[in-house]
């Protein structure tokens, strides 16, 4: 198990970087709409799936989906639910101009990793002492919620009124091509892993792995929340955090200090 876990850590530390990068990386140049807008509908297709290949939220959950599934029938049964459930909220909600802040959805979409790798433990039988719930049906649920990341993330681009339909079914159309993509690696990944002998403890550490993941994204959002409700606006470094932070203590201190002084003239 220790050597499983040494040969993991170099991944781990990968994927830690990648989503602290994707984590603050909201937001979106003049140059980059203007080429969207040139591009047509085929630059939504082609952002819908690099915004797959590169939404970690969302491969940690369908990889935890997959995990433990050998069966075709029941691989394309679980994903094809998830797909309808962020399909039908991406579309519904794009086309009807319902938003939501990006942080608080991403922040729950993260929970839902948490939760897939939590059933996939067995934890509710083996912590709760309870049924796990019906596992299709809350796939689909949680496929809702994708969806409505997914479509905060189109509402961001610059959307055609003439071709707003377009628009969404080609960005619609781009996540699940970059769905069946990192699918096909996932499920070579687990294939040909699942016949060795360090499969049983690579599976438990993925799981928890999964859990710390998830719970890791969702303090991210939640701490970005905590700045603004623009995403947007979120758009300093890491590296400038802390410089943030200062420029935020100090407009606090100046505000109240504008208070005091107004107080003391009544």
């Amino acid at each position: 198990m220790l050597s499983v876990i040494k040969q993991s850590r170099w991944l781990l530390a990968v994927v830690a970087v990648l989503m602290v990068s994707q984590a603050f990386g909201h937001g979106m140049s003049e140059a980059e709409k203007q080429s969207i807008v040139e591009g047509g509908n085929l630059r939504y297709l082609w952002i819908g799936a690099t915004h797959m290949l590169s939404g970690y939220d969302h491969l940690l959950f369908v990889f935890g989906i997959i995990f433990f599934l050998t069966r075709f029938k029941d691989i394309v049964k679980y994903i094809t639910a998830f797909t309808l459930g962020h399909s039908a909220t991406l579309i519904f909600a794009t086309f009807n101009g319902i938003q939501v802040n990006y942080f608080l959805i991403d922040a729950v979409i993260a929970l839902s990793v948490c939760y897939i790798a939590f059933a996939n433990l067995g934890g509710f039988k083996k912590y709760l002492d309870i049924k796990p719930p019906n596992m299709l049906l809350m796939i689909t649920s949680l496929g809702l919620i994708h969806g409505l990341g997914l479509s905060t993330r189109l509402q961001q681009l610059p959307l055609s009124e003439d071709q707003l339909l377009m628009n969404i079914i080609s960005f619609n159309v781009g996540i699940e091509v970059g769905q069946i993509m990192a699918l096909a690696v996932m499920l070579l990944l687990l294939a040909g892993w699942r016949k060795a002998e360090s499969f049983k403890p690579f599976s438990r550490i993925s799981n928890y792995g999964l859990i710390f993941a998830g719970l890791f994204l969702f303090m991210m959002q939640m701490h970005g929340y905590s700045h603004v409700t623009d995403p947007d606006e979120f758009g300093f470094s890491v590296d400038n955090h802390i410089h943030e932070h200062i420029k935020m203590d100090e407009a606090r201190n100046a505000e109240i200090i504008k208070e005091t002084t107004h107080d003391s003239l009544d």
